[in-house]
């Protein structure tokens, strides 16, 4: 961003011999407290600012409007004070949109389209599989390697895509577990947040920080080094610290603070409710083993009707090979494993019939048929199908699409015996368990039509090397060259598109627009208070007040005042308005500027004492918390942070 056209004095702070001496901070340095040559004195530019920023957050904190369209608003603002009569505004029009071509928001972009690549290639359910198999069943055991993996997973990604992403595997271990889902929610999104601390380009204000120290170097007096940009794991000791405190205090004092909240219903009044109701489908699948007395051993499905009274077996495992919808063909043997779906009588009374070992829960189906990845939809015979006339073993959709019939709906009758002879008219409704990946050919299918929504899951594996390539290509630019941080994630990111990891209208689709306009937006703003002189006044307001005080104290000021901000506002605001006045304090106390920032980049990651953050308003529907719940989890989270973080700065900076 160039700066105002006309000469401002960015900073009338001159400090003398005294306070040149204090120029290194550290815990236990004292502030010089004044010695000022020269104070800034208090002009309408700096009243217009500041009125304005308290617009902002007021806007931000009653959400009178949508955060986007409040920071869009204000950009606006200040490009309209450019109309005043022998007046250039409070920032040159010509730089208002500045922020849309930084580095930042570029960067963020990459950062999304990046994620979502790698998503595509499922490498992330397959992660969660494996979280899945050895995660245990004791709560402590489970937190520790659902948070730990999601903290690793969003130092590279958007903590709120972690969140998404692990939110249908922490129901899943929930309801396996018999583990109330509000002991586990809250753990992995707050340390999602965290992980967002790892690393340069795990949340949006570390990913901005760089470019507003570019900003603030413009503006720095010639006695002041210019700060020096951080680099990709340059706060990993500080993340990793905080991401290991956050899994030890939910493992030893989660059991105090976080609340045990009545699961509710699910599915209540939705999709499975419709079935059971009108089909009298539970949609529950249970597993079974076939014994070495069963009198279904070396037989095949053809022998039986059915898993008794209103059951289905929707799945075999013989060895190491799995058949979804297996065809009357599947041979049975001995430590052969069946899925079967029905209502729990039918299919207790079918394996006691048969010898078969019913299964407490879901063991060896319970990922390939989760809840997550399979269920079942409802498609229709359209008048014009050339289905029409034929019968259900003659359309083949086990062998063709991997679907298991469960019943078919003609007029007003329910008919769930005899189907493979069953044979289709116009308008007949079958009800089908299949996998959310072999329902989307039926979709496409033109002689059936799909009725029911599902999950429409577009995962390319193949395409997994690919994706792994151009991340790895991402980050050795950004860790062994010089390149702007946007050029190098940008390249993965439309290698991953030009490869076919991900299409280009689904990169569109990945991008957080909200965030970008917000970011955008707002970084006029921040110039504004740089170019006028605003964060200077406020600095030298905030030392006179404070007077001589450590160094510490100053910084653990700023890093209370950004927690308090990032409640109030997203912390992107919050970091684009306390960097360039944590950047003036520090020179006018004497101390690094730089670590002042990044004090400011990583505290407004410190939010857990309202659900304010992304992560927790995602977290807080379906864990059924209350404001108080996160209030006392993570008030206690907001003073361990604090406290880590400072330490830590201080010890390594």
């Amino acid at each position: 961003m160039a700066v105002r056209e006309r000469v401002l004095q960015p900073y009338a702070i001159v400090f003398d011999e005294v306070s040149a001496r204090h120029s290194a901070s550290g815990l236990g340095k004292s502030v010089s407290g004044g010695s000022l040559a020269e104070t800034i004195v208090l002009t309408a530019e700096m009243v217009a600012v500041m009125a304005i920023l308290a617009l902002t957050i007021f806007l931000f904190a009653f959400e009178i409007v949508r955060v986007d369209v409040a920071a869009v608003g204000i950009m606006v603002l200040l490009g309209l004070t450019s109309m005043l009569p022998g007046y250039s505004g409070l920032v040159p029009i010509g730089n208002l949109f500045d922020g849309f071509s930084s580095n930042a928001v570029i960067s963020i972009i990459a950062v999304m389209i990046i994620g979502a690549g790698l998503d595509k290639t499922g490498i992330m359910s397959q992660l969660a599989g494996k979280i899945l198999k050895y995660g245990g069943r004791t709560e402590s055991r489970i937190i520790t390697v659902i948070s730990a993996t999601v903290g690793v997973i969003s130092s590279f990604m958007q903590n709120i895509g972690a969140a998404a992403l692990f939110l249908p595997v922490v129901t899943r271990i929930a309801r396996r577990g018999n583990l109330p889902i509000s002991r586990l929610l809250m753990p992995m999104g707050f340390c999602a947040i965290l992980g967002g601390t790892m690393t340069m380009v795990g949340s949006s204000p570390l990913i901005l920080l760089n470019d507003l120290i570019d900003t603030s170097n413009r503006n720095l007096p010639d006695s002041v080094a210019p700060m020096e940009a951080f680099s990709l794991f340059s706060v990993s000791p500080i993340g990793i610290v905080m991401l290991l405190s956050g899994i030890l205090y939910f493992v030893l004092l989660g059991r105090f603070v976080l609340p045990v909240v009545k699961d509710k219903p699910q599915e209540s009044g939705s999709t499975l409710q419709y079935f059971s109701e009108v089909y009298g489908i539970s949609g529950q699948v249970f597993e079974a083993r076939v014994t070495e007395d069963s009198p279904l051993a070396g037989g095949t499905l053809s022998d039986i009707d059915s898993a008794g009274r209103g059951g289905w077996i929707v799945a075999v495992r013989t060895g190491d090979k799995f058949t979804v919808a297996p065809s009357g063909e599947t041979e049975l043997w001995p430590g052969s494993d069946l899925a079967i779906m029905g209502p729990m009588d039918s299919v207790q009374y079918f394996c006691a019939e048969n010898v078969l070992e019913l299964k407490r829960e879901m063991d060896v189906f319970s990922e390939l048929l989760s809840p997550t990845a399979a269920g079942i939809v409802e498609v229709v015979v359209p008048p014009d199908s050339n289905l029409i006339g034929k019968s259900i073993r003659e359309v083949s959709l086990r062998q063709r699409y991997g679907a298991t019939v469960l019943a078919i709906f003609r007029i007003d009758e329910v008919i769930d015996r005899q189907l493979p002879e069953f044979v289709l008219q116009a308008g007949d409704t079958l009800v089908l368990h299949a996998r959310w990946q072999d329902v989307a050919p039926i979709a496409k299918n033109r002689d059936l039509a799909v009725v029911t929504d599902f999950p429409r899951d577009d995962t390319r594996p193949e395409k997994l090397p690919h994706a792994l390539v151009f991340f790895l290509i991402a980050l050795a630019l950004i860790l062994f060259t010089d390149l702007r941080l946007s050029v190098a994630l940008m390249t993965g990111a439309i290698g991953m598109i030009i490869s076919g990891v991900i299409r280009v209208d689904e990169a569109y689709q990945s991008i957080g627009w909200q965030s970008v306009f917000l970011l955008a937006s707002l970084i006029p703003l921040g110039l504004a208070m740089e170019s006028t002189g605003t964060a200077a006044w406020v600095a030298q307001q905030t030392l006179i007040v404070l007077g001589q005080v450590p160094i510490w104290v100053l910084q653990a000021s700023i890093a209370v005042l950004a927690t308090v901000f990032t409640l109030l506002m997203s912390n992107v605001g919050a970091t684009v308005l306390l960097v360039p006045l944590a950047v003036n304090i520090a020179i006018g106390a004497g101390a690094d500027p730089a670590v002042f920032a990044l004090t400011v980049a990583i505290a407004t990651s410190n939010s857990f004492l309202i659900p304010t953050h992304q992560v927790n308003a995602l977290i807080m529907g379906p864990g059924g918390y209350r404001v108080a719940d996160f209030m006392r989890a993570g008030g206690i989270m907001t003073i361990l942070f604090l406290v880590i973080m400072m330490i830590m700065l201080n010890l390594i900076f």
